[in-house]
């Protein structure tokens, strides 16, 4: 009468009667499944396909084995009714506090003292002004710049207003412009003035202005050209960092002051552009741990925050009475019409 073999990988019906020491191919080992791979533990064949590691053959001689494996034990489950009031773990129990959130540091007034923020110069930065230096000495002087007559054509200087001078009468026509900074973060492009976000960068170039004024066709008599910079910031657990896009800025000339919660930011940069802008800060920084890291690229800002938290946003907005606030959303979905 023939019997089952249970060795692994044999599986074949033997004779208990003819049952010789070399009867039987098999694999002592257990199965192995490793990073998509089949294979025995006993032999080193691996393969991908489940078919093929069922057949791959056994690498130990020795007789069939008619005894059947024992199953694992399954562990007991007890149903809800056996359950009794007096069941305990075995274990001692002890109750794990989880730690108290930060206490919130109060907001300090924005009316305290400014410090200046330590600058730190790059090698960079002296190496592209070193040779800006000798560059403006051999530069010849051009008679048409120091000339105070507007040409036809000029350009205004006003961010976002894009109009040109057509003669004595453009002085009589209202400006439209963007008072404020363009301002590129996490994909998003907008003016600080009004912060009309967009991420197409041509959306954000045709965006009208504003605020009405004139237009400013010249320079102003200090010499400096107020420009709008690039402008970004991005943050860690401890601090905020702000880029400012300012080539070969002038450290003697530049400075960043600041207070607990209040930025003010000056930054000369390329001879005779000026970066100027306020920022009333979302969260709370240390100026004695917050310092400057000028590039010949651009700046970077370090802010060292004074509680361990996540940014909203890097500007506090502005309070708006709840009248006033109805019409500021009406004129923005105009606006954006």
């Amino acid at each position: 009468m023939s019997v089952l073999c249970y060795n692994k990988g044999c599986g074949q019906r033997f004779d208990l009667e003819n049952n010789p020491d070399d009867a039987c191919t098999y694999h002592p080992g257990v199965p192995v499944f490793h990073d998509a791979l089949k294979g025995w533990s006993c032999c080193k064949r691996r393969t991908t396909d489940f078919s093929d590691f069922l057949s791959i053959a056994g690498c130990t001689k020795g007789p069939h084995n008619q005894e059947k494996p024992a199953e694992p034990v399954k562990p007991e489950v007890k149903s809800t009714a056996d359950k009794t009031a007096n069941d305990k773990p075995k274990f001692d129990e002890c109750i794990i506090q989880a730690p108290k959130p930060l206490e919130s540091i109060q907001r300090p007034s924005s009316d305290e003292p400014f410090s200046t923020l330590q600058k730190k110069i790059s090698p960079s930065l002296k190496q592209a002004l070193e040779k800006l230096k000798l560059t403006d000495e051999n530069a010849p002087v051009d008679k048409e710049e120091e000339s105070d007559e507007i040409k036809i054509g000029t350009s205004c200087k006003n961010g976002g207003c894009g109009k040109t001078f057509s003669g004595p009468a453009s002085d009589d026509e209202m400006c439209l412009y963007h008072a404020g900074v363009p301002i590129f973060h996490e994909g998003m492009k907008y003016w600080s003035c009004c912060k009309r976000k967009t991420s197409d960068f041509n959306t954000f170039l045709s965006q009208e202005g504003c605020t009405n004024g004139k237009h400013q066709w010249r320079k102003k008599d200090t010499g400096k050209k107020v420009v709008p910079c690039r402008f970004d910031w991005h943050q860690t657990g401890s601090q905020v960092i702000i880029s400012i896009y300012a080539k070969n800025s002038i450290p003697e000339l530049s400075s960043v002051e600041g207070n607990s919660t209040v930025l003010k930011i000056h930054i000369l940069f390329e001879g005779e552009k000026e970066f100027e802008q306020q920022i009333s800060l979302w969260g709370v920084i240390d100026t004695s741990k917050s310092f400057v890291n000028m590039m010949a690229a651009k700046i970077e800002i370090m802010l060292k925050k004074a509680e361990p938290m996540s940014w909203a946003r890097l500007d506090l907005p502005p309070v708006v009475p709840p009248k006033e606030k109805e019409k500021v959303i009406d004129s923005e979905d105009e606006c954006d019409d």
